[in-house]
């Protein structure tokens, strides 16, 4: 047989307090003596009491203690460690938090995210997908603020927190340039993505200014769920005039583009990714990274500013990126020497 869930005032009678002091236990422990909240706290202990913050929340006819974070997909290490800078901090100020993942397409990200919205969450944190999130207006006007994370959300007033995407890819770009490349490859998603349009510019402006003007025969524009970038790869490689170097733009692309190079056998082609990734330490990986947990926690410092002043102007916050050196950014193309 199911017991019945314990309830407030079941709490209240076995603390021998009264309803109202066990609500303010739960909602204002600062009003309440030290010694009676040890005494609800343990009664509710031992009912198994849990307070129903969400019905708490509609009564005072806004939203509750429960941020919402929409994510392309959990298999990304970007979205986890993001979200664990979040929730680490979201948990200092008391609030809980939601994760939903939207499998990186627009019609999961409208869907889950009303879904979120329907549970009055106090705010939305999205990596926007879509090409327009005007869909939140609405909701962003009465009330719940909307931070995007990783991109700036399109057709939608919403603070952001994003990378500098342009400075790791130029610096990166400008790196293998001294070292004596020309040929010098650029895999990522398609250019449409907000921080991919990022990178690939960094990219052509770089090689732009080093006299290459026409990088079409080394752009590989894929989208990384079809395309991992080992096939990829392997036929830049194994192809008339192949690149001396290649700069990935993510972590997916870099790790399709080592596969391929080990298939081929191949040690001297330099190759840079952007985002860390687990054991590229250990492999001697040189990437273009970032601090996720830092960017995670930055968001939510700007959801909890956006609820304090909800009519304020917006921002749009950038985090640094930067070149780690590891060994395989250092090749140099065959025949030189340093």
């Amino acid at each position: 047989m199911i017991q019945q869930r314990a309830t407030l005032h079941d709490v209240a009678r076995l603390a021998g307090v009264s309803a109202k002091t066990v609500s303010r236990v739960f909602n204002q422990r600062d009003l309440v003596h030290a010694e009676t909240v040890e005494r609800v706290l343990t009664a509710a202990k031992r009912l198994r009491f849990r307070p129903n913050t969400l019905a708490r929340g509609l009564r005072r006819g806004g939203g509750t203690n429960t941020i919402g974070f929409l994510i392309g997909e959990l298999s990304n290490p970007f979205y986890y460690k993001v979200a664990g800078g979040i929730e680490h901090e979201l948990a200092r100020h008391g609030y809980r938090f939601i994760v939903a993942t939207t499998d990186d397409t627009p019609e999961g990200e409208e869907r889950v995210a009303d879904a979120l919205l329907a549970q009055r969450i106090g705010a939305l944190v999205i990596i926007p997908v879509a090409d327009d999130q005007s869909y939140l207006e609405g909701e962003r006007q009465l009330g719940t603020p909307v931070v995007a994370i990783d991109r700036p959300a399109r057709n939608l007033v919403a603070d952001s927190v994003v990378l500098d995407n342009r400075g790791g890819v130029y610096d990166a770009t400008r790196r293998l340039l001294a070292r004596g490349h020309r040929r010098i490859a650029y895999l990522c998603n398609p250019a449409s993505v907000f921080s991919q349009a990022e990178r690939v510019a960094a990219y052509r402006l770089a090689m732009a200014e080093a006299g290459i003007a026409d990088t079409t025969p080394w752009e590989r524009l894929h989208d990384d769920r079809s395309n991992s970038g080992e096939q990829t790869v392997r036929e830049l490689l194994t192809g008339p005039a192949a690149p001396t170097a290649i700069i990935c733009g993510n972590n997916r692309m870099t790790i399709g583009a080592l596969r391929a190079m080990r298939a081929l056998g191949d040690d001297t082609t330099a190759l840079v990714g952007f985002d860390d990734f687990d054991t590229a330490d250990v492999i001697g990986v040189t990437v273009i990274t970032y601090d996720p947990v830092e960017l995670g926690r930055r968001t939510a410092q700007v959801v909890f500013e956006r609820m304090s002043d909800p009519t304020g102007f917006t921002r749009q916050l950038t985090l640094p990126t930067w070149v780690v050196e590891r060994g395989t950014g250092e090749r140099r193309p065959k025949g030189t020497t340093a």
